[in-house]
């Protein structure tokens, strides 16, 4: 069926940029490379989920690129429909080429960037790489029932970078007034990410208890909020305030390395981040932090394989 063999495809590492376009140099070989990935030589009609392996294919001048016609409903379809790939006209080579650099770059790539590297407008880019990092948003994890860290930390609002007259009073430390609230949780390497109202200890709690198996290890740091932990958890507070980061073995060390990440990468890449789309951008970096182990061509194939929800630009910008 395939003009590039399914040994070829599995055998091989992309685990370099170069590698990936050596072998996936053609529109047809990416095209093939797709379909290879998420049907595994059957195609998959994404009207009526039938699955055959002889599906009508139609020829466009003479040729088959791709489009098929469903034996059960009629209806014809790519392998770009149900991805984020529906209904873009930009090849399947630069989409390649996009996902692979924002999933291998560690703190991201801006638009402006991505727009050079790719050969497209800016705004073409920007939505690039929306439709992308809306790929990466987190599935609905079971329950944490490891030893989990949580902490908080607050984007935006800072006052040294405005002008006096745009200057908010009051607004520094853990003010909420121009800031927004990210609340994570971390255990066995795998961090999650949500946006909260506030750090306020009713808040903070019902999240835990969400993600969180009961009678579980938490670690935090000695905020209020987390007092009454102790009601549903076994609760390790290690007392910052007191010079403390390492007790008995237990620190909050690394959820703040990932903050680490998270705000050099919206500081030094983006620059800034509206709340508004905030929680992409967490979920861009926590899927990053997640795969930190992968190999870069496994984490491209992956991104390829979330790529099942297509994002309008009437959405984007609503």
């Amino acid at each position: 069926m395939l003009s590039y063999s399914k040994s070829e495809f599995n055998n091989t590492d992309f685990n370099s940029l170069i590698k990936m376009i050596e072998v996936l140099d053609t529109e047809h070989k990416c095209r093939e490379y797709l379909e290879e990935l998420r049907w595994n030589g059957e195609p998959v009609c994404p009207h009526c989920g039938s699955v055959r392996e002889n599906h009508y294919k139609l020829k466009q001048a003479g040729k088959f690129k791709g489009l098929y016609k469903c034996k059960d409903c009629r209806e014809r379809f790519t392998v770009r429909v149900g991805t984020m790939f529906e209904d873009s006209n930009i090849k399947f080579k630069k989409w390649f080429l996009a996902i692979y650099i924002f999933a291998s770059h560690k703190k991201g790539i801006s638009s402006h960037q991505l727009a050079k590297d790719i050969d497209v407008t800016q705004k073409t880019a920007w939505f690039m790489l929306s439709r992308i990092r809306n790929a990466f948003k987190a599935d609905k994890l079971g329950k944490f029932d490891g030893i989990t860290q949580v902490d908080e930390t607050f984007v935006g609002g800072k006052n040294q970078k405005k002008s006096k007259k745009n200057r908010t009073e009051n607004t520094q430390g853990r003010s909420t007034k121009t800031k927004t609230v990210v609340f994570g949780l971390l255990s066995n390497g795998i961090v999650t990410t949500e946006i909260v109202p506030n750090t306020k200890g009713k808040t903070l709690i019902n999240v835990i208890k969400n993600m969180v198996e009961e009678g579980s290890i938490v670690v935090s740091d000695g905020w209020v909020g987390y007092s009454k932990l102790y009601k549903n958890f076994i609760h390790k507070k290690i007392p910052h305030n007191e010079g403390l980061y390492v007790k008995d073995n237990f620190h909050t060390n690394s959820i703040e390395g990932f903050w680490s990440l998270l705000k050099r990468g919206i500081l030094g890449i983006y620059h800034s981040v509206s709340p508004k789309h905030l929680q992409k951008y967490c979920d861009e970096f926590a899927f990053r932090y997640n795969t930190k182990n992968y190999k870069e061509g496994d984490r491209f194939n992956l991104a390829l394989l979330t790529a099942t929800e297509r994002l309008t630009y009437e959405e984007l910008i609503g």
